[in-house]
């Protein structure tokens, strides 16, 4: 991991230097840098990559996930998303089968997700890094707090923005974007992991989201323009 941290320069960077001046982003950050020193093997490289891929002005559509993948040379600073010499995780297999379910899009040939980020897809973890080989190793240190602020930056902006919450997790972000009023499309389902993606309550295998976000998006003036739309997403 690159430290110190890379504040990306887009329209995100104000909220990010006012957590990393706070003594939350501090002790987070001083954090990162003991365990850095002691030799832990930190993922992903760039903490900070979805918001330097994909500025609030370009965002159209936000995906939440909970915490980067903690195996060798899966995390790349993309929620669910992995670099493309890397197997699809169960999870991202399960959202590019519900795609192909609801969109009729084939399985791509690789499971990053940078076309998405680019295209204006916010894949933001609610936890930024994590330590090899162990799950939720950087929950409730810091990265929480800024990643709220983001969360209710992208809300209280008035442009018209698709939130995809999957899991309980997830869901739990609903207070932030409802109270900023903005009428964004809030869509929630279970996570889509194995373990949850064909149970009650609201099975992700069949929930429609992307049919969902892209008609509404497209009624807003808001669905991607065509130079910049991926051949499959």
């Amino acid at each position: 991991m690159k430290l110190p941290l890379d504040i990306p320069d887009t329209d995100w960077r104000p909220v990010v230097e006012a957590w990393a001046a706070s003594p939350v982003g501090q002790k987070l950050q001083a954090y990162l840098a003991e365990r850095d020193a002691t030799g832990a093997t930190i993922y992903p490289p760039e903490p900070l990559r979805a918001l330097k891929l994909t500025p609030l002005a370009n965002t159209r559509v936000v995906i939440l996930g909970q915490d980067p993948y903690h195996g060798p040379g899966q995390a790349e600073g993309l929620s669910f998303s992995v670099p493309e010499d890397v197997p699809f995780p169960p999870s991202l297999r399960n959202i590019f089968k519900e795609i192909q379910r609801d969109l009729g899009k084939p399985f791509p040939p690789t499971g990053s997700l940078v076309r998405w980020a680019e295209g204006g897809t916010l894949l933001l973890n609610a936890v930024l890094t994590v330590e090899n080989g162990k799950a939720a190793s950087h929950a409730n240190r810091g990265w929480e707090q800024l990643t709220d602020a983001l969360i209710k930056a992208a809300a209280e902006d008035p442009a018209p923005k698709v939130f995809m919450l999957w899991g309980s997790y997830a869901q739990a972000k609903a207070p932030l974007i409802e109270a900023a009023g903005q009428g964004h499309l809030v869509l929630k389902a279970n996570h889509p992991s194995p373990l949850s993606a064909l149970k009650p309550p609201r099975p992700f295998i069949g929930c429609g989201h992307f049919s969902t976000a892209k008609a509404w998006l497209e009624e807003r003036g808001r669905g991607r323009p065509a130079a910049s739309r991926p051949q499959r997403d």
